[in-house]
């Protein structure tokens, strides 16, 4: 029996997937929970349509993500730090500060809990951190700690 997931369902399927199951567990356990519904002919047209909607919101995030990509990809951002005379810095950067000189310098609100520095940042220098934007979209960028 075919059915549509509507809810990720553990060792089956993700929502909006069609999918083959035997007719007792669809019918006493995937449709009562309201993790499924029957795939007839209606419902598989309704599921089509989401997929495309789905595709189409998609591609416009990614265009989105190559856009801010090519942004912070094109020059280093400037992180200010307290440093001392021999240029080592009093604590860390985070991605707090990372994330603030972003969206000073480069207009871009970026979540901090997105940004992962990949070194340890000790010294005035050049570093790079990953940006995570989701599914598998990451951009690697480079950013510049001067001293104040």
């Amino acid at each position: 029996m075919q059915v549509i997931l509507i809810k990720d369902v553990d060792n089956l399927g993700a929502s909006n997937e069609l999918v083959t199951v035997r007719p007792g567990y669809a019918r006493n356990y995937l449709i009562p929970q309201k993790y499924a519904i029957e795939a007839s002919e209606s419902n598989k047209k309704v599921l089509e349509e989401r997929q495309k909607q789905l595709r189409k919101r998609e591609e416009k995030l990614m265009a989105e993500i190559n856009k801010v990509r090519e942004v912070l990809t094109a020059s280093p951002v400037k992180v200010g730090a307290k440093t001392g005379t021999s240029g080592k810095i009093f604590g860390s950067v985070t991605a707090i500060q990372l994330a603030r000189a972003i969206r000073e310098q480069k207009g871009y609100e970026i979540d901090r809990r997105r940004i992962s520095i990949l070194d340890e940042v000790k010294e005035v220098g050049t570093y790079k951190a990953q940006i995570d934007f989701g599914k598998e979209n990451i951009v690697e960028m480079e950013f510049e700690v001067a001293g104040e």
